[in-house]
């Protein structure tokens, strides 16, 4: 089960050429499993038509004409009341005018008077109209009153200008629809630290260090606990640089074992949940070498020392300071699976570890898969059959969410 599952959104399109974005967005909600309902105004369908928004989402598309039908007085009371969410996307400063003073001149407008859900508006228009006085004022009433705001993003506009009033993309939507439909969730008001990726130890100026993680089980949990409504810090790594953060995520990058630490504490030190997913180095280089190490110079003798070990560190910061209330770690063994995650789970002090088997082809480090263990500090078990990285996040930060109620 995701954010989006068994949700009823309304989307509103208005006319602007940024309207094509709307119907990648609907087609986008409706593969989640959204129930997406489209309302055009007469201008959107200059640029795009209703039978655009019926294809991608296997529901009919409502334009004005429908507010004169044989529906006209539940249509937009209906739908307002029934949904999740209303989206408007793209959003132009004539229709935002017409929401910040409650006109309701069309069904859109009328729809969103009668809309008991949160209201979420993707400005798209020139960057003079946005600037405007005029429609700064009514961003503000909106604001004011509550509504949700993503965007606009500066680049080249319709007018071959450039500034701020380009419709953000599509992924950045889904992303804040994501934000809007959680905020009230089992997490809302918590703070959830994650760690994500694999850290690096210089040798020198140029190599390092590091192991194969890939950081997406990381940002999975990241995104899962931003769906439960929570305040999310993701530490993340470079081995983890070509993945996007998840949208309402802090993201705090380190590299080495010692910056994570000092990061861990700084987060924890008021966190609710630690999610530790992060592949620490066991070993740094005592030594680093200022220059570049030459081929000529013959085998480098490299010094290993222990690197700090995290873990152990907010085992003893929660001893005193009582935070992280819930500490989740992660065990990836290529042998003794649930013999080493049982004794790290004893010996850090959590309240619960996830332990997956990296020499699996299917799981573990740079696939999108994951088969995961789960042992609780009181003995229970819980495994979890093959699935995708987000489901095994959903079900991590589902079981953190319930230690921390009890």
């Amino acid at each position: 089960m995701t954010i989006f599952t068994d949700k009823h959104i309304v989307l509103g399109v208005t006319g602007s050429i940024a309207a094509y974005k709307a119907a990648d967005l609907a087609s986008k909600l409706t593969q989640q499993g959204v129930q997406v309902d489209v309302v055009l105004t007469s201008a959107a369908e200059k640029f795009v038509t209703p039978l655009t928004f019926q294809s991608v989402t296997g529901r009919r598309a409502y334009t004005d004409a429908d507010l004169w039908g044989g529906e006209a007085h539940v249509l937009h009371v209906g739908m307002g009341h029934s949904a999740h969410l209303l989206v408007i996307a793209p959003c132009t400063a004539n229709t935002i005018a017409k929401l910040a003073h409650g006109m309701a001149d069309n069904l859109l407008s009328v729809t969103a008077l009668a809309a008991a859900c949160p209201i979420l508006i993707a400005p798209a228009m020139d960057g003079s109209m946005y600037s405007h006085p005029t429609t700064q004022n009514n961003v503000r009433t909106l604001q004011e009153r509550g509504v949700l705001f993503v965007g606009p993003a500066e680049g080249h506009l319709a007018s071959g200008l450039s500034g701020i009033g380009r419709m953000v993309e599509t992924t950045e939507v889904l992303g804040h629809i994501r934000l809007a439909l959680g905020r009230n969730g089992p997490l809302a008001g918590r703070k959830v630290v994650v760690t994500a990726g694999g850290t690096q130890e210089p040798v020198d100026p140029v190599r390092v260090l590091t192991n194969r993680s890939s950081g997406k089980q990381g940002f999975a949990l990241a995104q899962a606990a931003l769906d439960l409504g929570a305040n999310v810090a993701l530490i993340d790594t470079p081995t983890a640089a070509v993945l996007t953060p998840p949208t309402g995520a802090r993201v705090i990058h380190v590299s080495t074992a010692k910056e994570m630490l000092a990061s861990v504490l700084t987060e924890s030190a008021d966190a609710d949940i630690l999610l530790m997913a992060a592949a620490v180095a066991d070993f740094t280089v005592a030594q680093a070498a200022p220059d570049k190490l030459k081929k000529r110079d013959g085998i480098p003798q490299i010094q290993l020392e222990l690197a700090p070990d995290v873990l152990a560190e907010m085992a003893s910061l929660r001893g005193k300071k009582g935070h992280p209330r819930v500490t989740v770690g992660f065990a990836a063994e290529s042998r003794d699976l649930l013999d080493n995650a049982s004794a790290k789970l004893e010996s850090k002090k959590l309240d619960l570890i996830a332990a997956n088997d990296i020499s699996a082809s299917d799981a573990g480090f740079g696939v999108d898969t994951n088969r995961v263990t789960l042992l609780f500090a009181d003995g229970r078990r819980e495994v979890l059959p093959l699935s995708n990285k987000s489901e095994i996040a959903e079900t991590v930060v589902a079981r953190a969410a319930a230690l921390l109620e009890k």
